[in-house]
């Protein structure tokens, strides 16, 4: 039977996602998982939801726990499938750091997981443990898949196809999936009757079209009636599950773009220099953009957890629902052969002509019992390309400070950050940098660039 490795499972919300996907599908009621956390408390809820699902779906899987820093590689052995799910650092000191650091030097965050100063220094807690995984992976599970859902994606991604090329990778989101969803929802037409093509970057790819397949098998542009809506004001609706986050930015950007991007508003407001700024307060007002918005975030689960922790236990005795992650469907295709096609991370490699070769793409893949098959796109609209040109300038100059292994070329690429020259000088930039790596070096041991460390 496979066995599966969950690294971060001390994430129980959604490791409880994609065990229970995996535990639907026929080949895996009796797989073996392992979870690894550093957190025993966490993982141990983990373990515990996780035995009621097995129950409840009526599988027969096998769980067992690894905690602590010196058995990550101990769950990894033999692995035929490798999930990555944690934040290093978590939300305390780390996050905290990036998010307080920047506001003291003028510089607001609403994410801040994915670009900008703070995205840098996420990225730069998490390659060299995605380095060590892989060195792991290679060394105890070399055929092994790694599936990854970790931000910042395009920076991990990009960082592991180049410096650990032999390891079997993907990077997974659901932004494209989830934005479809809530774009069925504005619309008021069924998920089911879409059909969209969607490439770009990870948090920037765009539908290159998006359209309705009607009862007699014909395509309708959804585009226009999208436009219509928002200009009369009619849609987006409501946010009900983050009602302080609007999808204002991304209508905003659709109608002088003319193609709708995949990731939140909350999160595009921070990918381009058009909405935060200090000088304009009206533009925050305006489009409803939440300032420290994942900080709530975290304060709120934190708070909530043991409620949280209840109701997913409760919930264990109601129906079961599967998510829309893409992991179960990637894992199933390769274990069984049975063909799907999923929006995946890889290294763009001429899937994309006009992005940066080696950039981190986000494009269709089609994958069976071979492997995963990314799917040509081609040429994008110049203008688009153009746009997310100005994400992988910073994620270009990021990875190249681990291919030189020198952590000055972490300053340039925050000085290439759309958001961040839009608020600050040169000279405030290299001050903001100075200070967010001396606080971090203060609380971790994981970053290994010379010249730091």
């Amino acid at each position: 039977m496979p066995k599966i490795t969950i690294i971060g499972a001390g994430s129980t919300v959604f490791a409880r996602n994609i065990i229970g996907d995996i535990l639907f599908l026929p080949a895996f009621r009796e797989a073996e998982f392992a979870l690894y956390d550093v957190d025993e408390k966490r993982l141990d809820d983990s373990m515990m939801v996780c035995g009621k699902m097995n129950a409840k779906i009526g599988a027969k899987a096998k769980f067992e726990k690894f905690c602590g820093p010196t058995k990550r590689r101990e769950s990894l052995k033999d692995s035929d499938f490798v999930i990555s799910m944690f934040q290093v650092g978590g939300y305390e000191p780390a996050t905290v750091i990036d998010f307080e650091v920047s506001k003291k030097h003028g510089l607001r965050h609403t994410i801040a997981d994915t670009l900008g100063a703070a995205g840098i220094m996420r990225g730069l807690r998490s390659v060299p443990v995605f380095l060590d995984i892989c060195d792991e992976i290679l060394e105890v599970c070399p055929e092994a898949w790694l599936l990854n859902y970790v931000n910042p994606m395009a920076m991990i991604s990009w960082a592991v196809t180049a410096l650990r090329p032999q390891v079997k990778y993907v990077g997974l989101c659901h932004s494209v999936q989830g934005t479809a969803h809530e774009l069925a929802r504005d619309l008021e037409i069924p998920d089911g009757s879409l059909s969209y093509l969607a490439a770009g970057i990870n948090h920037m790819a765009f539908y290159l079209h998006f359209e309705q397949v009607l009862a007699d098998g014909s395509h309708k542009n959804l585009y226009p009636e999208m436009l219509e809506g928002y200009k009369a004001g009619r849609i987006p609706k409501e946010n009900t599950d983050l009602p302080r986050c609007p999808n204002l930015v991304r209508y905003e950007m659709f109608k002088y773009l003319g193609y709708f991007v995949t990731e939140s508003s909350e999160h595009f407001a921070e990918y381009t220099p058009y909405f935060i700024k200090a000088g304009k307060p009206e533009l925050i007002e305006q489009f409803r953009i939440p300032l420290d918005e994942y900080p709530q975030r975290c304060i709120e689960q934190v708070a909530g957890w043991k409620k949280g922790l209840a109701e997913i236990t409760a919930g264990l005795d109601k129906e079961i629902e599967p998510s829309k992650e893409y992991a179960s469907k990637i894992v199933n295709a390769i274990w069984t052969g049975k063909p799907e096609v999923i929006n995946g991370n890889v290294a763009n490699c001429g899937l994309i002509d006009n992005v940066l070769q080696e950039a981190a793409v986000e494009v269709p893949c089609f994958i069976d019992s071979q492997g995963i098959h990314p799917v040509k796109v081609g040429k994008l609209p110049p203008h688009l390309a153009a746009l997310i040109a100005t994400n992988v300038n910073v994620q270009s100059l990021f990875v190249e400070a681990f291919v030189q292994e020198d952590v000055q070329w972490l300053y340039h690429a925050a000085m290439m950050d759309p958001h961040t020259a839009a608020e600050l000088s040169m000279a405030e930039i290299y001050a903001l940098m100075d200070e967010l790596l001396t606080e971090h070096k203060k609380q971790s041991a994981l970053y290994r660039l010379p010249g730091w460390v």
